[in-house]
């Protein structure tokens, strides 16, 4: 295609397009050339995309249609399609594209928490590191179980605190240093924590408080980390696609994660508020939690398998996220 000619050719008809959707008003004949226009030009779009796909014409173009659009139609407003669209498709193709991320992150996470852990119980030093006698021994008998104050508060207290340490990880991803950074320190927080209970023979104590809520907060900021860290390697090596147009679609992905972390996280924090602290049977409260994890990983892998072999990534759809030029691979 010769694009010079081509421009030449149609430019009268995106100029029209675009003078059309500035218009404050528009008789019935303006609006019914407005939908031609907005067809054609639609058209043309995909002409140049195939043929002779210049960034900057498709650009053009682009933002040609997306207002011509919203002029048709009306401003975008959240919908319930929208809202189910989110929930079914786009977060679980998410979180099933980092899934070995995930699975990566909590390994290492877990092995650096076990040796923290291991490292206080066994060694007087490390253990001295804690606090004084009189000071670990108020935290193993009485802060440690006293924290898990059930109640809205305390819940709504711990969302929030989880949801600004995923929220860390995946802005931070660019970075690679951020994820990082607060994932050891949280391992070796954890693993020094149940190193001083175990010291003090209350090991059984420690993982009872924590399993509940625990297995799906902590695999929430697994997730997380493993989001920024995704976000990082992207960066490193964007593969066929342009370094810049790579960043911008995963991190668009990401940020869905981002966004459906937050309810994972309103219900370990309700776990937490609500069932750690309760009178419920340890057992029960043990279960509950596995439960939600196991209905948190059905969810990634069933809906997440389904979607992201629909072609879904989690990325916003083309006309709100701008149409990209093809590349090859």
């Amino acid at each position: 295609m010769d694009l010079d000619a081509f421009t030449a050719v149609h430019a009268p008809g995106w100029a029209r397009l675009d003078e059309l959707s500035r218009r404050r008003r528009l008789s019935g004949a303006d609006a019914d050339e407005l939908v031609r226009l907005y067809q054609s030009v639609a058209t043309d779009l995909s002409r140049v995309r195939s043929s002779a796909p210049d960034p900057e014409l498709v650009s053009r173009l682009s933002q040609s249609l997306a207002r011509a659009r919203a002029r048709i139609a009306g401003s975008h407003e959240p919908s319930w399609r929208d809202a189910a669209r989110f929930g079914l498709v786009s977060l679980p193709a998410a979180l099933y594209r980092i899934r070995w991320w995930t699975v990566a992150v909590t390994v290492g996470f877990l092995a650096l928490a076990v040796v923290a852990g291991a490292w206080v119980a066994t060694e007087p030093a490390a253990l001295a590191t804690m606090g004084t006698e009189s000071q670990r021994l108020e935290y193993v008998e009485n802060a440690f179980a006293s924290y898990y104050d059930p109640g809205i508060g305390f819940a709504t207290m711990v969302w929030t605190n989880n949801a600004w340490i995923a929220a860390l990880c995946v802005g931070l991803g660019i970075t690679g240093i951020g994820p990082a950074y607060v994932l050891i320190g949280n391992a070796v927080s954890v693993g020094a924590t149940g190193g001083m209970m175990a010291a003090h023979g209350e090991l059984a104590l420690f993982l009872q408080l924590i399993s509940p809520h625990g297995l799906m907060e902590l695999t929430a900021i697994f997730v997380a980390g493993a989001a920024g860290l995704r976000l990082f390697w992207t960066w490193i090596d964007p593969g066929p696609r342009p370094r810049a147009r790579a960043l911008a679609e995963e991190g668009r992905s990401l940020f869905t994660v981002a966004i459906g972390l937050v309810g994972v996280l309103l219900v370990s924090g309700l776990v937490e508020g609500f069932v750690t602290g309760s009178s419920l049977p340890w057992a029960v409260k043990i279960t509950i939690g596995a439960a939600v994890l196991a209905a948190f990983w059905a969810y990634t892998l069933v809906l997440g398998r389904r979607a992201v072999a629909d072609g879904e990534t989690g990325d916003l759809e083309d006309d709100r996220a701008g149409y990209s030029v093809a590349v090859a691979g």
